[in-house]
């Protein structure tokens, strides 16, 4: 595969203006969507031998939110595409202003394994959305979902718009050695410092979505049922392979007993004991992140859970109870069906241990106290997050989706992942009726004092 072909191509194609007519992009949106749709069990039949992941988890994981950012992007481009009129100031008398939504060019997206549908498409879509080309890098270790993705768009689509181009390391360090005018990556921190770096080499700029402990803060006054319902659904959804799952819960002392009894009824009832895959639950990706996770369950720590079956791939939901933060477990992202529990007495105590660990991609906070629940918000930094819930304001479009510091930079999901792949084009349009002399020399005391007025 000559890769710098394909992007020589891409270029061609962007510098010929045909990617970026409206009616264009919406028609590959739609396009798209169709293709998507009559590929629907293709898709299933890759994910679940990867994960056995379920149709129904597939569908509301993964499909639902692909179809949700295109139905968006189809019905809101006309007007993101719109140039939009701002106000000129005096100084600048006669003339209108205006910014204009330009596309970046050839885009390269690098996504990952955990979901690998939504995670490698809908950045995709905000870039054709916002009229770039783009080829995207699935992630080689789930690597059935990697050749469905490929096969059903290199079939459908031409490569000088829309290509997946597949393989490992090498293929990625080569993609990488391209000029392209935009990589969207998601991944690991580590990862992501890599991709910056070589992004450095032609100021191609970034959007990186990493990932992070999330903390969640559980406080007495909360819904401890329902509390522990949310909690036990958004962390062992795709066995906590979720880059926002609640990685540890940091629980107000005088309930944790309470909380620990309602986890573990919930995990029984959600995850009946069985060490064989079952439709309600998926595989660990790979042997060499199911012995890392195995290797975190500390036997004297474990509430709940600990069983495993390394032949399945099965980590059964598991949670650690008497939890500190230096404990190996607190080092790193888990991503994993391991649920440490740290309790607490003093908040401020608490904030400040969760302040000195790096910026997570997410936050959860349970309370009813709104005086609480505005110094956790304010005075903590993170991604994005929610209150009394877990995971899903990933689903609502509205909210930007992004972390901060070692969590990511910059955001995506619908109007925000339209204006991640767009340039705005500042332009101020002036008249032939009628010219100012105060910028023009000679620079007299009358005019210095005029402009002092103008602009001060």
């Amino acid at each position: 595969m000559d890769i710098s072909k394909i992007v020589d191509q891409q270029k061609k194609f962007f510098n010929s203006n045909s990617s970026k007519e409206v009616n264009v992009r919406i028609e590959i949106l739609k396009k798209l969507k169709n293709v998507l749709k009559d590929n629907e069990q293709e898709l299933y039949a890759a994910i679940y031998t990867d994960f056995k992941k379920s149709k129904f988890e597939t569908y509301m994981t993964e499909l639902s939110l692909i179809y949700k950012e295109l139905n968006d992007s189809i019905c809101n481009l006309k007007k993101w595409s719109k140039r939009k009129r701002v106000r000129t100031n005096l100084v600048n008398f006669p003339a209108k202003s205006y910014i204009i939504p330009e596309p970046l060019g050839a885009v390269l997206v690098i996504s990952a394994w955990n979901y690998p549908y939504q995670i490698a498409l809908i950045p995709a879509i905000s870039a054709l959305a916002a009229g770039n080309t783009v080829v995207i890098k699935p992630s080689e270790i789930s690597n059935n979902t990697s050749k469905a993705l490929a096969k059903i768009i290199n079939s459908n689509f031409h490569s000088n718009h829309l290509t997946v181009i597949e393989g490992g390391i090498a293929i990625t360090t080569e993609l990488l050695q391209q000029k392209w005018d935009k990589i969207f990556f998601t991944g690991s921190t580590n990862v992501g410092k890599i991709i910056y770096k070589a992004a450095a080499e032609n100021l191609t700029p970034v959007t990186l979505e990493l990932g992070g402990k999330s903390p969640t803060f559980i406080f007495k006054d909360c819904d401890i049922k329902l509390t522990a319902k949310r909690i036990v659904w958004a962390k062992f959804l795709n066995a906590g392979q979720t880059c926002i799952a609640p990685d540890y819960l940091l629980v107000e002392n005088k309930i944790k007993t309470q909380l620990l009894e309602a986890l573990k009824e919930q995990i029984e009832l959600a995850f009946p004991v069985s060490k064989e895959v079952n439709e309600n639950y998926v595989q660990i990706i790979n042997g060499q992140h199911f012995q890392r996770l195995t290797n975190l369950i500390s036997t004297d720590r474990i509430y709940t859970g600990g069983e495993y079956n390394k032949e399945e791939r099965i980590i059964r939901p598991t949670i650690l109870d008497n939890i500190d933060f230096e404990d190996s477990i607190m080092k790193e992202e888990i991503f994993g069906p391991l649920l440490p529990v740290i309790s607490f007495d003093n908040l401020d105590d608490v904030i400040s241990k969760v302040k000195k660990k790096e910026k997570p991609l997410a936050l959860y906070v349970y309370s009813k106290n709104k005086k609480i629940i505005n110094k956790i918000l304010n005075e903590i930094s993170f991604g994005g997050g929610a209150i009394n819930e877990s995971l899903v304001h990933l689903s609502n479009p509205n909210l930007p989706y992004g972390g901060v510091g070692a969590s990511g930079i910059g955001n995506y999901h619908s109007k925000a992942g339209f204006d991640a792949f767009t340039h705005y084009k500042s332009i101020l349009h002036k008249s032939f009726l009628f010219e100012p002399n105060i910028k023009y020399l000679p620079f007299t005391k009358l005019k210095r004092r005029i402009l002092k007025m103008l602009l001060e």
